[in-house]
């Protein structure tokens, strides 16, 4: 199997159910998440899984990078009749794991510089990345129909992105550094869900 194909030397791309442009804003999209998916996939590389702790993030995150997949298909896709593969479990998954390492690392107030480990800092960059994408997808959604879904689970994972970055170097004894003019713009932790 050859890797190069030669038809896209005149500057268009086949999606699922076309050809379009390769600037269409339904290629930057999912060319976004695949960009975000890489940096997701740099930061595994980084973590230190000799720390148990930091394996479970690590499972987190190649779950995530399989969601990334969906995600990148599903805004490739422009068929009328497309079926879509991300669904709203993985939306649920992430607030819980957010919540969860909400409650596990130190009450934030102020905003806080991007850094730390190198997977944290890694973190921050897929992070801001994803959030790029989710404005692409705004942008997609003004044009045709993009999938309600995805719009969704980027806006939840940018901010999953930020927990788990804190997480990181919560475990890795890492304190965050609050950015110096920033006044107090959080408001305390969560409260817990009842559980039923």
């Amino acid at each position: 199997m050859r890797l190069y194909t030669k038809t896209g030397d005149k500057g268009q791309t086949s999606v699922i159910g076309g050809r379009v442009d390769k600037d269409d804003v339904r290629v930057e999209a999912y060319g976004t998440v695949d960009e975000a998916n890489s940096f997701v996939g740099k930061a595994r590389t980084e973590l230190d899984l000799s720390v148990e702790k930091l394996k479970q993030v690590d499972q987190e995150l190649e779950r995530i990078q399989h969601e990334l997949f969906d995600c990148g298909g599903d805004l490739a896709n422009k068929k009328s009749n497309r079926m879509f593969k991300l669904e709203e479990e993985s939306i649920l998954w992430l607030e819980e794991r957010m919540d969860a390492y909400i409650e596990e690392t130190p009450e934030l107030k102020r905003f806080i510089l991007p850094g730390g480990s190198d997977a944290a800092a890694t973190i921050h960059i897929a992070r801001t990345v994803t959030r790029r994408a989710e404005r692409l997808v705004v942008s997609l959604n003004k044009i045709e129909e993009a999938p309600e879904v995805c719009l969704r689970y980027l806006n939840r994972l940018s901010d999953y992105f930020f927990a788990v970055s804190r997480y990181i170097n919560y475990v890795n004894s890492n304190p965050d550094v609050e950015y110096i003019r920033s006044k107090e713009v959080f408001r305390g932790k969560p409260k817990k869900k009842d559980k039923k």
